[in-house]
């Protein structure tokens, strides 16, 4: 008898879904008028320091028009013309690869990218995580599960606290063997470390990169409303850490449930030959993973004290490489030699080469739709102010909820928490005026629209880069977390719900 194959659909490339995106969009510049509006500078407190920002003017959008007084359309080329700035569709990779600058997408995340790889490349060589793995193994060996719950609440604490984000990703270089050796999977690691920083993100009561902004343009007292979203993101971690739990027992249970399995497999293979689970943890091995400590307290400190972003954060982590590597020279690590660092720093480096990419591909889209600058006529501006006009003349809980979803799709194209604050809470303040709900439920939709949707979008540079630290297609983990995603759905529109029936202020 024949065996019969059961028919799967078949989730395209991450690729192919993003170039898709890239057509769709180069075809609505054919379709709809570009425009612009005018901008403004705003200052607001936040503490005893005076923040400028500058946004958008609500009500001055203008279609942009020809001498006869038609609306224009500028269809982007195939390829980049002198009149498109050297931009068209068909180079949308590199020019989304060398867009922004050193603390922002898409380049500056390539390059953190690139060189968070390659230093935690040299950490791997030294052979100290793996053996600290099987150290930690032993000593929870039946108990592994508590791991969850405790590291899941530290990386939302970081969303929540200091806007964790570009940090999960070499986090998650460290605990995706390690979920792995505990018998669970890759899925669970990209949990504890970005879902989790993401849910923190999203519900934060002092996030100073969205909330803040966030309510200091919407003219909300600036960190205001802490108690319900302090309630509020107490209950989203908690459902996040059940929801975990409950995938990660299932797992243990039957390892092949996994849509992770087959990707996983480069780390029990690497785990299968190594011979850290029978030989004893050794001084160097030690100093190595202390060295990994004291980075994660000095990043700490720069985030919060100092205000470091991509650029120091990647030289802090090119530090610790280099330490970890100069350790394992000098105790022999795996017989490392000084060649061994520079081979491994590169290797690591390749290994993230396809999530760097990716960043560069998404950042595309947003430049075929004509970029985030509000002044600049654009097919992006246009969409902003129809969907904006949408939600106009909708009352109370209906207004909120659409509001809500509206900062849900846009994250799509502005994955940015200040760049979505920038761009859409000059027009969805003065309309949570009109539709008779606080401004301050406004800011909630945004922050809750803006931060969960960043588990699920093709466009976010910070997920693909932890994807690609986890081996992870982005189809793979998109058919796991669209479960998670339904969940947070509902619970958002409960509290968005709330906030507008209390008088959220």
């Amino acid at each position: 008898m024949e065996k019969q194959k059961k028919k799967t659909i078949q989730m395209p490339h991450t690729y192919v879904i993003i170039f898709a995106v890239v057509v769709l969009c180069a075809v609505l510049t054919y379709l709809i008028p570009v425009g612009s509006f005018q901008t403004q500078e705003i200052s607001y407190m936040m503490g005893d320091t005076e923040k400028t920002r500058t946004v958008i003017v609500a009500d001055s959008f203008t279609y942009a028009v020809d001498e006869a007084g038609n609306r224009v359309r500028s269809g982007v080329p195939l390829f980049g013309t002198e009149d498109f700035g050297g931009q068209g569709m068909l180079n949308y990779v590199f020019e989304g690869l060398t867009s922004g600058d050193k603390n922002g997408s898409a380049v500056g995340i390539v390059a953190f990218i690139l060189v968070i790889g390659g230093a935690f490349g040299i950490v791997m060589r030294t052979g100290a995580v793996d053996a600290g793995i099987h150290a930690m193994i032993r000593k929870t060996k039946g108990r592994e599960i508590i791991l969850i719950p405790v590291l899941f609440t530290l990386f939302s604490l970081g969303g929540a606290v200091f806007g964790m984000g570009e940090e999960a990703i070499p986090f998650a270089m460290v605990i995706v063997p390690l979920t792995i050796a505990m018998g669970y999977d890759a899925v669970v690691a990209v949990c504890v470390t970005y879902v989790a920083t993401q849910i923190g993100f999203g519900t934060s009561w002092m996030n100073p990169f969205g909330l803040a902004i966030a309510q200091g343009i919407a003219g909300v007292p600036v960190l205001s409303g802490a108690g319900f979203r302090i309630v509020m993101w107490a209950v989203f971690t908690l459902a996040g850490v059940l929801f975990t739990m409950a995938y990660a027992r299932k797992i243990k249970k039957n390892p092949q449930s996994s849509v992770a399995y087959e990707s996983d497999a480069y780390y029990r293979n690497q785990m299968a030959q190594s011979d850290a689970a029978a030989a004893p943890f050794t001084l160097g091995q030690g100093l190595v993973l202390v060295s990994i400590l004291v980075t994660i307290v000095w990043t700490v400190w720069g985030v919060v004290v100092e205000g470091y972003y991509i650029p120091e954060i990647a030289s802090q982590f090119f530090v610790m490489g280099l330490v970890a590597g100069i350790i394992g020279c000098i105790f022999h690590l795996n017989g490392m030699r000084p060649s061994d660092m520079a081979s491994s720093f590169q290797s690591g480096a390749a290994d993230l080469v396809g999530a760097a990419l990716v960043v560069g591909m998404a950042q595309g889209i947003v430049i075929v739709l004509g970029g985030t600058d509000p002044t600049t006529p654009s097919v992006m501006n246009t969409i902003l102010y129809t969907l904006g006009n949408l939600l106009s003349g909708v009352p109370g809980v209906l207004a909120a909820w659409l509001m809500y979803v509206f900062q849900s799709l846009f994250n799509f194209v502005v994955v940015s928490g200040s760049g979505q604050a920038a761009l859409t809470m000059p027009i969805m303040a003065p309309l949570a005026d009109l539709a008779g709900i606080t401004r301050q439920v406004a800011v909630l939709a945004y922050q809750l629209g803006d931060g969960l949707t960043n588990l699920i979008v093709p466009t976010s540079g910070c997920l693909l880069g932890v994807l690609g630290v986890a081996r992870l297609e982005w189809g793979k983990w998109a058919k796991f977390q669209i479960k998670m995603q339904g969940m947070l759905f509902v619970l958002s529109t409960i509290f968005v719900v709330v906030a507008v029936m209390i008088g959220f202020a």
